[in-house]
């Protein structure tokens, strides 16, 4: 079980024809938090001139929008249809408009409130969230050289190293590649390297699968 998300909240601003479009992206668990943040972007920005939302939840993958008094269909499915886009689960997106004094027509709405959301997913840090097991690996010194070489090729995110008497690797691994993991690093250091499972937790990870501490 994976899906992408964002770590933090962001924003991304753009103005059209003197209109700033500010949008706030927040990680979200469920209805409730998606909805709680919604009040208080209005809060806010009280004395804006719309307020339009889009979020989509893991949970029964479940899709929400609203178009705050634009135009059906100008502002709250394209925003929606951007965080589809992205790959992206458990996000908030609320899209500020100040009003510049120029109407933008059913396109140019389309295009300001889509580009709004992808500035600000353009400013934040997309993460996978995923199930691994955490791999404890303890090996002698003699053979770290090769189980960190396997852990590099293969991505391994890597949670914590300890230099003691021998090493001690704490590693995440997706649960569907844990065994071949295992199966490797046991070949390559002829069964000499100590490897458990010590549960499983989910992780974030970055695109280049490190783990992210959240902040």
């Amino acid at each position: 079980m994976e899906y992408k998300t964002l770590i933090k909240r962001e924003t991304g601003e753009i103005t059209e024809k003197k209109s700033r479009f500010i949008c706030t992206l927040q990680p979200v668990k469920n209805q409730d938090e998606a909805v709680a943040f919604i009040d208080e972007m209005r809060s806010k920005y009280w004395d804006a001139t719309h307020n339009v939302y889009a979020y989509i939840l893991l949970d029964s993958n479940t899709k929400r929008y609203s178009d705050d008094g634009e135009p059906s269909g100008t502002s709250g499915i394209p925003s929606l249809n951007v965080l589809e886009g992205e790959g992206l689960f458990n996000v908030c997106a609320v899209i500020t408009r100040y009003f510049g004094g120029t109407l933008l027509g059913t396109g140019g709405l389309v295009r300001a409130y889509s580009s709004a959301v992808k500035a600000a997913i353009e400013n934040s840090i997309v993460v996978t969230k995923c199930l691994c097991s955490i791999v404890k690996i303890k090996c002698s010194y003699s053979l770290w050289g090769k189980v960190e070489n396997i852990l590099k090729n293969k991505n391994v995110a890597v949670k914590d190293i300890q230099f003691a008497d021998d090493v001690c690797v704490y590693a995440y691994e997706k649960v569907a590649s844990t065994d071949k993991l295992v199966k490797d690093i046991t070949e390559k250091t002829d069964a000499n390297a100590i490897i458990s499972v010590e549960g499983e937790e989910f992780a974030f990870l970055d695109k280049e699968g490190k783990v992210v501490n959240m902040l």
